[in-house]
């Protein structure tokens, strides 16, 4: 069930004060486009007024011409009489007595640009005896008779009240629904930033088990989510690492402890005065040591490879290098053993790595092979470049006795031993740290069955080269 957000808190979030700001830019975008309509409209109308004004100004001067005043005052009267009419027409003598026309008196407006003025009818009796105003021009003729001719504005005057009505209406409903809208994706937004905040609580209180979920869209959020799943799972799989160790290196480390507080114990405890037996006590005690010593240096390389520490450090490495090295050390051990070493380098790719973690994982292959192949065995040790899906491929294989599907997984983790496998020397981590080291370089470690034996590939992706 989703937490409600408080109004107050979510006024405060940052989805919220940018929709607030696209909200403001829309605000303003509408308000110009209104303002744009309405003087287009107003102004179009205003505009064709004119042009009618015009256009009978012109046919009053034709007819002043032809028929003189006497023609003009009856055409003025007779247009004036007109009912249900919008014109408005006026003409007086020069001192002022007026000779037709449906206006009261001369409008005590001034006149601008071209002789057109504006003024209020009501003040002078109009057309329709109700307040408004007129648009008109008005000129002088011949014997200084004067004659205005325009129209009542009332209607347009209405339509313009109306249109303002509207959109201010209009600007009214956008700020509401934008201010809503802005609320309802700022609260979508913050529902989904509330469960982030909800599972790194739940990780902070203990529970690594926790992820973010998805909304499935695969938007910004959706992507995060992805992203610090990924990082939750790494640091819920090196948890559980670390705590496998800690029980491992316990439990692991108590016998060989134990053997050697023993063994040295019970030299103090005999006694006798040969040097040779405390000579042999000291270097059983050095082996063990050794054996201690090795397996700290296991896990610390699988520390140092599992934290990315020497991801900023990898360098362009030649595998083909890499592998000769490892196979002129262990031909030798091979050899002693009586094994078959064969080395087959098919190319010479170069990757991005850490050289020397590269080199410890194919030894600590090689080594696995030579320890578990019986007398008169093959190992392979082979380097292929390019191919479908890769950059390289470094691939040991033996016919030993190989793992069993279900254990390879599981042979992965630290400190795991086959039962078969007990009776050799080994600490049980040498399938760990390759495998840390292909996760350092992107690479995935692959075990395959040899038929028989076992077939370990490190594989490295396209962009690793």
């Amino acid at each position: 069930m989703k937490a409600a957000i408080p109004t107050l808190r979510l006024l405060r979030t940052t989805p919220f004060r940018l929709a607030l700001l696209y909200l403001g830019l829309f605000i303003i975008s509408v308000g110009v486009i209104l303002a744009v309509v309405y003087r287009s409209t107003a102004g179009f109308l205003e505009e064709e007024i004119g042009a009618t004004i015009a256009l009978e100004v012109a046919g009053l001067q034709d007819q002043y011409r032809s028929a003189g005043l006497r023609g003009l005052v009856d055409s003025v009267r007779e247009r004036s009489g007109y009912s249900h009419t919008n014109s408005i027409y006026l003409l007086t003598t020069p001192g002022g007595v007026i000779l037709a026309g449906n206006l009261s008196g001369w409008p005590d407006a001034t006149a601008g640009p071209g002789g057109w003025t504006h003024f209020k009818i009501s003040d002078y009796g109009g057309v329709n005896n109700r307040p408004s105003t007129a648009m008109a021009v008005s000129f002088v003729l011949p014997g200084q008779f004067r004659l205005l001719v325009g129209r009542d504005m009332s209607e347009l005057d209405q339509l313009r009240g109306r249109m303002v009505v509207s959109l201010r209406w209009v600007f009214l409903v956008t700020v509401v629904l934008g201010l809503g809208g802005g609320l309802l994706l700022a609260r979508g937004a913050m529902h989904r930033i509330e469960a982030i905040n909800r599972t790194t609580h739940r990780i902070m209180a203990g529970d690594l088990s926790g992820r973010v979920p998805r909304g499935g869209g695969g938007d910004e959020i959706d992507r995060l989510a992805g992203n610090l799943n990924a990082m939750l799972d790494q640091i819920e799989r090196l948890m559980t690492g670390m705590r496998q160790v800690t029980e491992s290196v316990a439990h692991d480390l108590r016998t060989p402890l134990s053997r050697l507080r023993a063994r040295v114990e019970l030299a103090l405890i005999r006694e006798t005065d040969d040097p040779e037996v405390y000579r042999g006590v000291l270097q059983d005690t050095i082996l063990e040591a050794d054996r201690l010593l090795a397996t700290f240096t296991a896990l610390l390389s699988i520390a140092e490879a599992e934290s990315g520490a020497n991801r900023k450090a990898l360098e362009p490495v030649r595998l083909a290098d890499v592998v000769r090295l490892a196979a002129d050390l262990y031909e030798p051990v091979a050899e002693e053993k009586g094994l078959t070493l064969v080395t087959d380098i098919r190319a010479e790719p170069t990757v991005r790595g850490n050289e020397q973690l590269l080199a410890q994982a194919v030894s600590n292959l090689l080594d696995n092979a030579i320890k578990y192949t019986p007398e008169g065995g093959r190992i392979t040790l082979l380097l292929e470049g390019v191919g479908p899906g890769q950059a390289a491929r470094v691939t040991v294989a033996d016919n030993g006795p190989g793992i069993p599907a279900d254990m390879r997984e599981k042979v992965l983790e630290r400190f795991v031993r086959l039962d078969a496998a007990r009776a050799s020397p080994g600490n049980g981590l040498g399938l760990s740290l390759v495998e840390a080291v292909a996760r350092l370089h992107d690479a995935s470690l692959r075990l395959e069955d040899n038929e028989p034996g076992l077939k370990v590939g490190i594989v490295f992706p396209p962009d690793a080269g």
